[in-house]
């Protein structure tokens, strides 16, 4: 059964209020199809697959799609919708998340704002754990702060990076949710920090001993009635990967 969208309250009106600045270089570029020089013109797609996906390598790209956008076959909404449920986006982030990152990552690069707390993505999150990506991508796109926002034929952007009342504006979602959830990124092992200089060679009397060292107190912390017998491997055959709750691929 299908659970309807929950309410939740804006917390923030960065992205709902007209900027009253002068244009800067954070001010958001908007990339349409409309102001596009020709139907061939590539900024429309990059600029589609720089939002969903950051970067698209050649095995990622959906010809037929860019296509059918060079020729008007369907709108730069469709093709949104099509780059989110391919399934480049479903192998390298729905599967590799869980819910609240992926509704959190939908909301930011489809609506170009951050989510209003936690109740927005418990919100998304009921949409996705009873329709599906399909279902929460359908309505973000249908609804009226996206049509409003971006239109049919325009690549949705961040709004309003810059905050008036501070020196700093919002950091980018590319930065603030990257693909792979921290707990996937220490298991594909990265990122890894390649140090290419030369080692700091310590001076020898940093290496003499003047105590405080821990070495000099294991004997006598292996002698307390709580150590004996205790192995120094106990916990290494625990297979803590699978006590790790994780969504099925099948799913």
């Amino acid at each position: 059964m299908a659970l309807p969208l929950l309410k939740y309250a804006p917390t923030t009106q960065n992205s709902r209020v007209d900027s009253l600045r002068v244009g800067s270089d954070e001010d958001p570029k908007a990339v349409s199809m409309e102001k596009a020089m020709d139907r061939e013109d590539q900024n429309v797609i990059e600029a589609a697959y720089r939002q969903i996906f950051f970067h698209a390598f050649k095995v990622d790209r959906e010809r037929t799609l860019e296509s059918q956008l060079r020729n008007g076959q369907i709108t730069v909404r469709d093709f949104i919708r099509s780059l989110c449920l391919s399934d480049t986006f479903t192998r390298s982030f729905y599967n590799l998340n869980n819910n609240y990152k992926v509704a959190r990552h939908l909301v930011e690069k489809l609506l170009g704002r951050k989510t209003y707390g936690k109740s927005e993505e418990i919100a998304w999150s009921a949409v996705l754990m009873t329709r599906g990506v399909r279902g929460m991508v359908d309505d973000i796109l249908d609804s009226q702060e996206y049509l409003e926002a971006f239109g049919y034929d325009t690549v949705p952007y961040h709004r309003n990076r810059v905050v008036g009342s501070r020196d700093l504006g919002e950091t980018p979602f590319n930065i603030t949710s990257p693909r792979y959830d921290a707990y996937y990124r220490g298991i594909l092992g990265f990122p890894q920090v390649v140090y290419t200089g030369t080692a700091k060679a310590y001076p020898e009397r940093a290496r003499q001993r003047r105590g405080g060292f821990p070495e000099d107190y294991l004997s006598i912390v292996r002698s307390l009635p709580a150590m004996r017998g205790a192995s120094a491997s106990a916990s290494a055959d625990i297979d803590y990967l699978a006590k790790v709750p994780y969504r099925s691929i099948g799913r």
